[in-house]
């Protein structure tokens, strides 16, 4: 059983030093399932919008770097963000673990986390999966956009979104699933529901 009781430190012969990915559409409710996996599991939820904003907003040199690219409203160049989360996963808190949000995006990403992980010679436990009804999340982000007043938020623009990462992620998806690493989850349960089989999912390990 995964011990969720306490707050060891990740030194602590308690602590399970899980090293994860979440994966899932815009409105699966990646980040609420994040941040009570952090929890439960006390290790950090790290997600690329706060590596970026944390870095802009310390100036520091990657952080302007990628400000200079997004200025020019240009991609910021995957050795950047590489260099961003290499940087992230180096610092303290990371060491006895992490969850990782939003990254890697592509197959070079997911080449470059395996080499910042075997460099300390560590791996990946497991890659979680939020499996949700297309539709139905379209619907809720709609709705959403509608009672924030998010103009841009319309079905079009959001069908948009998630075909775009449906795209992006078939790939990562397949190559974690040849791994033996993916671990699908009902996104479309209740919040307690979706949390209690996520950590149950983690008992494959």
């Amino acid at each position: 059983m995964i011990d969720t009781e306490g707050t060891a430190p990740a030194g602590d012969p308690g602590h399970v030093p899980f090293r994860l990915l979440i994966v899932g559409p815009p409105g699966a409710g990646k980040g609420t399932q994040a941040a009570r996996l952090a929890e439960a599991l006390r290790i950090p939820a790290i997600s690329t919008g706060d590596i970026f904003r944390a870095n802009v907003g310390a100036k520091t040199e990657l952080g302007v770097l990628a400000q200079s690219y997004m200025d020019r409203g240009e991609y910021v160049p995957d050795s950047v963000t590489n260099d961003m989360v290499r940087s992230r996963l180096a610092e303290a808190d990371a060491q006895g673990g992490f969850l990782l949000d939003g990254y890697p995006r592509t197959l070079d990403q997911v080449h470059a986390l395996d080499d910042m992980l075997s460099a300390t010679g560590d791996a990946l436990d497991a890659v979680l999966m939020l499996d949700v009804d297309f539709d139905a999340v379209i619907g809720r982000l709609v709705e959403r956009g509608r009672e924030l007043g998010r103009s841009d938020d319309t079905e079009e623009t959001i069908r948009r979104r998630i075909e775009v990462y449906a795209e992006q992620t078939a790939p990562l998806v397949a190559l974690f699933e040849e791994r033996g690493l993916l671990r699908r989850v009902d996104g479309m349960a209740s919040i307690d529901e979706v949390t209690a089989a996520l950590l149950a999912a983690l008992e494959q390990r």
